[in-house]
């Protein structure tokens, strides 16, 4: 609880701190670039370093890969009958498709599940959700930029972002012992990442990109709290007859809100970064509510 209230404390920093001008007007693309570059890359050295992997891990790592197909196919055809920009369609594939699984999924979890959750979480989250937007994430938000790059580009992309780097270095180094001090400011650097973000996106939202998203953003949550989840709800346990708390976990996380990281990428690449920003805001909102129900329904898998 204690994580999801400086989670909402930041997020309204960051509204007032864009009121008042304190800050300059792009103060965000600063703190997203040193997210990007300093804050997730040594979380994930910190975490996937000392990821064990055991029981029905190939159901959790595959959730974020199977949402993230669902959201491209979902958007891909909506946008064309919508007719929207590639823009819009980019952000709603990036936000709409990846779920932030740790720094609300892991406290949602730890409060529903208890600790002993926190294990399948990781795993959903390390090897799932954050290998897909280091990969899928990254390639989806270059074909939708202006740029359009090329197959050669799009792999220099993947291989230096930071974060895939890291992930790639901490698979490398699980044999090797980390010393303490390198631990504790890895820890302290990954620390920065949830209070930055939603920092970041509570100084970028504008109450008044409300008036035209209003339809984009009821489509894109819908799906993103609603109807992909259950989607993976009906493939996991009646189609594939999996059950236990570790499958109820997995699909608790695959209800979880936009990912942050998702919208900042979105935002990097100029894929409609207002929606993008109100997504992950507004969706953070309403998951408090959906994931209670969610919860509930999930008791019974």
């Amino acid at each position: 609880m204690n994580n999801l209230i400086l989670l909402v404390l930041c997020f309204i920093i960051g509204m007032l701190l864009h009121h008042t001008r304190r800050m300059p007007e792009n103060a965000h693309s600063t703190l997203n670039s040193f997210i990007i570059h300093v804050s997730l890359p040594a979380l994930t050295l910190l975490y996937v370093h000392d990821l064990k992997v055991s029981g029905n891990v190939a159901l959790m790592m595959a959730m974020g890969w199977i949402y993230f197909a669902l959201a491209a196919g979902f958007f891909w055809l909506v946008g064309r009958w919508q007719n929207w920009s590639r823009s819009t369609t980019g952000a709603l594939m990036l936000t709409g498709g990846l779920g932030n699984t740790s720094y609300v999924g892991l406290p949602m979890i730890e409060a529903y599940y208890g600790h002993q959750g926190i294990a399948t979480g990781i795993i959903v989250d390390q090897l799932g959700s954050f290998l897909v937007m280091s990969t899928l994430g990254v390639t989806v938000a270059g074909i939708y930029s202006s740029g359009r790059p090329g197959i050669a580009e799009m792999g220099r992309r993947i291989l230096l972002f930071p974060p895939f780097i890291a992930l790639v270095l901490a698979l490398l180094l699980i044999p090797v012992a980390y010393p303490e001090w390198l631990s504790l400011v890895l820890k302290r650097l990954g620390d920065t990442l949830a209070p930055l973000a939603l920092l970041a996106v509570g100084f970028q939202l504008r109450l008044g990109h409300l008036a035209g998203n209003g339809r984009k953003l009821a489509i894109g949550l819908g799906f993103k709290l609603v109807l992909a989840p259950l989607v993976l709800l009906v493939l996991y346990v009646p189609l594939l007859g999996a059950h236990g708390q570790a499958i109820q976990i997995t699909l608790f996380e695959a209800a979880m809100p936009p990912m942050i990281t998702a919208a900042i990428l979105a935002t990097e690449h100029d894929l409609d970064p207002p929606l993008a920003t109100l997504m992950v805001a507004v969706g953070l909102v309403a998951s408090f509510f959906t994931l209670s129900g969610w919860w509930y329904g999930l008791r019974w898998v």
